[in-house]
């Protein structure tokens, strides 16, 4: 009996076809094992159309997905903005999304002068511009200041405890993405400097700073988070009278601008670690995949997958024990989480390039390969395992490809 044209018993299909090929599981598992049985597919309860336009693999999985695992798709494309005047900001914690234990996400827009206002992090904070141009400004814990300007492709990065703040510049202002490294972190749980102000006696000031308390008086007495204030002036200036020094270690990094560490027709990855990147303990890949490309099968051994998918179409299968595998679609602001160790790959499944970024709990970018395990074995072995020839083994990749050619 084949799997394409199944008989039938007493006027019903079978239960059990035969397990083939892209269709290995009992009991088998999508749309192939209900040809003969339309009405395994009905449904006519409430439909969100909408909904389900976005979804197309989990409404109808390929027959290689088996069993369900926790949910790893959000999106801050359903996250509510708060909005004050001069930005807005919208989150994706691990109240919001569990899976996400390691990383919590922001999405933010300040407007030109736009402000976030002095503020620390009892997290680290990593960060890439998606649009626009940003100022930020920092000291070190040696007490060295950085003032940089950034745009889209830049990333910055700010210890934990470190104080900073960001300013959108014209004409559009800033939108950026914002990584803290525990996924409990909220963008409404921060250290504001005017709440400190606000709740130290007026002589405590005075005597911390040595001005006449008077000098407080007109003081916000609740904090400003985003507030719209005068568009800066230029750099040079901004870091002289910040008294900026030479030899602080960088706070930002232009990843887009980077070398490639993996490039082909498929696309290319760009990486930000702590080996080009001193200051930052979050890593980062920036995944450009090309029409038809793929990012190939692998998975990361030292930290959790954090994805933010900037352009284009995707479809990710995620494999985990069990054996569990699922599928998943993805678009422009949707994020994605793969635990660590877990088997995956990325499609683009649109018509134009595709581009996510890959972030992680860690100081260094790790991943393991399957094709470069595979070249990696005896041939023997591998044989032996998948029913292959000498010859079939040949025309396997040698090595890493990263994303797969086109």
């Amino acid at each position: 009996m084949s799997t394409t044209t199944q008989t039938r018993t007493n006027g019903r299909a079978p239960n059990h076809a035969t397990p083939t090929f892209g269709n290995p599981d009992l009991p088998p598992q999508g749309r192939v094992n209900t040809q003969g049985n339309p009405e395994s597919l009905r449904s006519d309860g409430p439909h969100n159309e909408v909904i389900e336009s976005q979804f197309p693999s989990q409404m109808d999985p390929p027959a290689t997905d088996i069993s369900t695992q926790p949910f790893f798709w959000s999106s801050f494309n359903i996250s509510p903005k708060r909005i004050q005047n001069g930005g807005w900001a919208r989150e994706l914690t691990s109240e919001d999304f569990a899976i996400s234990e390691e990383i919590a996400g922001v999405n933010m827009h300040l407007a030109p002068g736009g402000i976030r206002e002095l503020h620390w992090h009892q997290t680290g904070e990593w960060a890439i511009m998606t649009a626009g141009k940003c100022r930020i400004t920092t000291i070190d814990a040696e007490g060295r200041p950085s003032v940089d300007d950034v745009e889209e492709g830049d990333l910055w990065f700010f210890p934990p405890g470190l104080p900073h703040s960001l300013q959108g510049l014209g004409p559009k202002g800033a939108e950026f993405v914002l990584a803290f490294d525990d996924g409990r972190q909220s963008e409404s749980n921060t250290l504001l400097v005017t709440d400190w102000i606000a709740h130290t006696p007026p002589d405590v000031l005075s005597k911390n700073f040595g001005v006449p308390k008077e000098v407080f008086k007109n003081i916000p007495l609740n904090n400003l988070w985003i507030f719209q204030g005068e568009e800066p002036g230029e750099l040079e200036a901004d870091r002289a009278a910040s008294r900026v020094e030479r030899g602080t270690d960088p706070v930002i990094f232009r990843l887009s601008r980077s070398k490639p560490v993996r490039e082909n027709s498929g696309g290319r990855i760009q990486v930000a670690d702590s080996r080009n990147f001193k200051i930052t303990t979050v890593a980062a890949a920036l995944v450009t995949i090309e029409p038809g490309g793929m990012r190939e099968m692998h998975w990361h051994p030292n930290a959790d997958e954090w994805q933010y998918f900037l352009r284009g179409q995707a479809r990710m299968t995620v494999f985990n024990t069990g054996p569990r595998a699922t599928t998943n679609d993805f678009r422009p602001g949707d994020v994605g989480v793969v635990r660590k160790n877990f088997g995956h790959y990325v499609e683009n499944t649109g018509k134009d390039v595709m581009q996510f970024l890959e972030l992680f709990r860690s100081s260094r970018y790790e991943e393991v390969s399957l094709a470069n395990w595979f070249s990696h074995l005896p041939p023997e072995l591998l044989m032996q395992h998948l029913n292959l020839t000498r010859e079939d083994v040949e025309m396997f990749p040698k090595g890493s490809r990263g994303v797969v050619p086109v």
